[in-house]
This record gives structure tokens, sequence and C-alpha cells, in this order.
């Protein structure tokens, strides 16, 4: 359990580096804040592959990445607060096939 929690904590971390790409693509191309955002999104990736590493060492390949599909969701959220994008029906509704999704392969996996 405490491995899914670290992995989800590592999963929100890097959805944080889809936010800051995006925040870079908002500025003027080549200004400083272009700059900075983007090496927020190069500071997120090293984090994330070096932490990355590490949680494949404590759980199975297939839970590690069915796990990884948490972070469409959190692109949703992320979308929704920071850029007031729509979440519409569609959106819910895969959504909830992620979760359903994980959940199968993470049953499966402990059996």
């Amino acid at each position: 359990m405490r491995s899914y929690l670290r992995l989800h904590i590592l999963l929100f971390v890097y959805s944080l580096g889809a936010v800051c790409s995006k925040l870079a693509s908002q500025q003027e191309f080549l200004s400083v804040e272009f700059f900075l955002y983007y090496a927020s999104v190069l500071l997120v990736l090293i984090v994330y592959a070096g932490a990355w590493q590490q949680m494949l060492k404590k759980m199975s390949l297939n839970s590690a990445y069915a796990n990884k599909a948490v972070t469409v969701i959190w692109g949703m959220l992320w979308g929704r607060m920071l850029f007031s994008e729509k979440i519409i029906s569609s959106n819910i509704i895969g959504a909830f096939m992620i979760i359903i999704g994980i959940f199968l392969v993470v049953k499966s996996d402990a059996e």
C-alpha cells in the first residue's frame, strides 16, 4: 500500500511537468519566463526519472505502468483548475474507465 501511495505522489509530481509546459507555451518565445517554465519541466522530468526507477524496484512493472494512466486524470483536473478547460461527460466516463482498469490490473497482479 505504501508503494502505491508513493507511486501516486510521484505521478502527481510528473503531471506538474505538463502544467509547466503549457505555461511555457503561453509565454513569449525565448523570454525569461519561457526558459524558467521549461527549466521547471526539465527539473520535474529529472526527479521523475530517478524516482520512477526506484519505484520499479519495489513493485511489478504491470502495476506501475497501469497506474501511470492516472496522469490523464491529473491532466484533466489541472486543465480545469488552472486553465478553465471544460470537463465534459465523456471525460468523466474516460476517467472512470481508467480507474476501473487500474483497479483490475492491480487486483490481478496481487493474486
